[in-house]
Order: C-alpha cells, then sequence, then structure tokens
C-alpha cells in the first residue's frame, strides 16, 4: 500500500520545480527553501497529516497546502513562496493583517516603516507605524512557528522599533 506522505512529496517536488521563483525544495534533505527571503525550513514528512494542491482564487494558478500532526499549516503559492498563519501571541489582535502571510509580507511592511523612519527624518512616524511592526512581530511569529529561524529579522525589527519609540518619544 503507497503511503500517501509519498504523494505530498512528490507533489511538493513537481510543484517548487515548476515555481522555482517562489520556492526552491532539495527532495534529499527534504529543505524547503524561500526565496524571497532566503530562509530554510526542513520539512518533516512524517509529521504530514493531510495535504491538497489547489486554484489560487486571484492567481488562477496551483497551489500546496500541507497541515502537520501538531496543527501547524504552511502553503506553497506563487508569487509569496511559504504562506502561513500569523501568530498574535506577541502583537495582540490586528486589523488588516490577512490570515495567510509569507516572510514577503513582512519584507514589505518592514520596508514601509523604514521609509517613514529614514525618509522623512524631521516628521514624528505616524501611529501607522507602530501598527506595521506589530503586524511584522505576527509574521514573525507565524514564520518560526512553521520552523524558520527568523531571529536575525527579529533582530532588525527591534532595531527599527527602537528607532520609531525613539522618534516618537522626541516628536
Amino acid at each position: 500500500m503507497k503511503d500517501p506522505r509519498q504523494d505530498a512529496r512528490q507533489l511538493v517536488r513537481r510543484w517548487s520545480e515548476a515555481h522555482q521563483s517562489a520556492v526552491i525544495y532539495d527532495d534529499e534533505s527534504a529543505i524547503l527553501r524561500d526565496v524571497t527571503s532566503g530562509k530554510a525550513l526542513k520539512l518533516s514528512w512524517r509529521d504530514v497529516n493531510a495535504f491538497e494542491e489547489k486554484l489560487h482564487p486571484e492567481t488562477h494558478d496551483t497551489y500546496i497546502a500541507l497541515l502537520f500532526e501538531n496543527g501547524t499549516q504552511l502553503a506553497l503559492v506563487d508569487p509569496g513562496g511559504v504562506a502561513f498563519a500569523p501568530i498574535f501571541d506577541n502583537s495582540g489582535r490586528l486589523e488588516g493583517l490577512p490570515s495567510v502571510v509569507c516572510l514577503r509580507d513582512f519584507f514589505t511592511l518592514k520596508q514601509r516603516v523604514d521609509h517613514y523612519l529614514h525618509d522623512h527624518r524631521d516628521e514624528e512616524p505616524p501611529r501607522e507605524c507602530l501598527d506595521l511592526v506589530m503586524s511584522c512581530i505576527a509574521i514573525l511569529d507565524g514564520a518560526r512557528r512553521v520552523g524558520f529561524d527568523v531571529g536575525d529579522l527579529e533582530g532588525e525589527l527591534e532595531i527599527t522599533l527602537g528607532e520609531l519609540e525613539r522618534r516618537r518619544d522626541n516628536g
């Protein structure tokens, strides 16, 4: 009897080969690399509970959803790469943050905060900056939950938050 996890593995391999601008998968090591961030995570095929290939409603391209025994889910999407649920434990609930995000979203939001901080040095950063930082925190917490090492990105965000607080206090 064929193990359905082998079908999931084969599907991920096929999908990643067709979407190398989003993810790169090494089947031998079971390492999945998110192209935008360069971050990698090891897939544990024995922990895969379910998988599904779906059609993205906006791009009309296929994407892969994987559900693991511990309840963690991730998806492979193009554009985007490895997608996952944000975690709100440290950020609190946030309006406007989608239920599925990727590290590409983190970079986009952080870039907006950095724009305020560096291109408008003489202005007090708007309240929106703090909301964007909180969204970045939720994204990084979600990334960590699915297995990414995001310590370096957390360090960068901490520096950004410190600068934001300094500027708001001096504004």
